[in-house]
């Protein structure tokens, strides 16, 4: 099992957009000082909710601050760019990072920033689906042309800088339906489970993904399925359910979860084509109770619970952990450091080759 740390540059009530940036930036450099695989940031638009409009910006510049650590995006909202500037955009930070960049994408569902970029929610597949086929034909051809519903070249061109990493970068799509996890298994393209999804639904997408993947011919041995969790590690399981409650009773969730970031369509009022398995999904994210969280969302308790919680999804199939240590929680940076810190000294070691799982 690998382990990443997720930054949605989240901004919090009296921060400016440079604390929110210098914070993270700071996480990032002492992920790869404890020896985290890799980072993920996230894109988000219009609202502080996440506060990075370009990932590979952000990228770049922790490129310059780190040597070790993959560089990841979680996600590329693809449908809301022209796909030719990703090709280029990540190719470059892949030759900055010297070959470290992983390329999450996904077609995204907040209703308030397609609306923004003047982009129907219910295109989104279709947007996601060509967009990828731009993006893989232009790094994987010396020469690429491509004339489709939503993008197209003219001419044929050739992308300036190439990836380092062949034959590109590695992939991961955002999935959890069953639909979604099934298209792109039958493709071998690697998911990035919501970290929005129980316990339940991600180790079946888990196994979704590696029987139709081995099914349609794929060899699903080298593949790294990505899940994302909020992870809180405490040293005993009282003080994890007493901060855990603490957090939950001085949190507004509706802040985060409410209707400019449900995928519903503007016209009619309800989740846009393409999204009904989301019906109501962030909506009724406001209002989980502390007990499910605990029992079904969240790797949450002490050292051991957190093992045996990460050693099932290890067993699933998933090979890489991405940790969100609290992106929605307004937690001093030396208070942030002090739990990614203990995690790693005490969580970490158990999948290390010879740990205790």
């Amino acid at each position: 099992m690998k382990f990443s740390t997720f930054h949605l540059f989240h901004r919090f009530d009296g921060q400016s957009f440079k604390d929110v940036y210098d914070y993270h930036l700071e996480l990032i450099e002492l992920a790869e000082e404890l020896g985290f695989d890799g980072v993920r940031l996230a894109e988000h638009h219009f609202r502080d909710y996440g506060v990075v409009p370009n990932l590979f910006t952000m990228l770049a510049h922790a490129a310059a601050r780190t040597s070790r650590i993959r560089l990841g995006t979680g996600i590329v909202v693809l449908p809301l760019h022209n796909p030719v500037h990703v090709a280029e955009e990540a190719a470059q930070v892949d030759v900055l990072s010297g070959g470290r960049l992983d390329l999450g994408i996904g077609r995204g569902y907040q209703s308030v920033e397609f609306e923004g970029f003047g982009i129907d929610l219910a295109e989104a597949r279709d947007r996601f689906n060509e967009a990828l086929e731009v993006i893989v034909g232009l790094w994987t051809q010396e020469a690429y042309q491509h004339e489709g519903k939503f993008y197209k070249t003219g001419a044929e061109v050739c992308l300036v800088p190439r990836p380092v990493q062949r034959p590109h970068p590695p992939l991961h799509v955002a999935a959890v339906s069953p639909e979604t996890v099934t298209m792109y298994a039958e493709r071998g393209l690697p998911i990035l489970a919501d970290p929005a999804a129980p316990f339940r639904k991600v180790v079946r997408a888990a196994e979704t993904w590696r029987e139709t993947a081995e099914r349609a011919g794929h060899d699903v041995t080298a593949a790294e399925l990505v899940v994302a969790r909020s992870v809180y590690a405490a040293p005993t399981l009282e003080q994890a359910r007493a901060d855990q409650a603490r957090f939950e009773a001085s949190f507004d969730r509706s802040r985060i979860f409410n209707e400019r970031s449900a995928p519903i369509d503007p016209k009619t009022g309800q989740a846009a084509q393409g999204f009904e398995y989301y019906q109501d999904r962030y909506l009724k994210g406001a209002s989980l109770s502390t007990d499910f969280r605990w029992e079904q969302l969240d790797v949450i308790g002490d050292p051991g619970r957190v093992i045996e919680q990460i050693t099932l999804l290890r067993d699933a199939g998933f090979t890489n952990l991405l940790c969100d240590f609290g992106s929605t929680r307004p937690m001093p940076l030396d208070d942030m450091k002090r739990v990614m810190r203990f995690f790693a000294a005490e969580v970490i070691p158990a999948f290390a080759p010879g740990g205790r799982r």
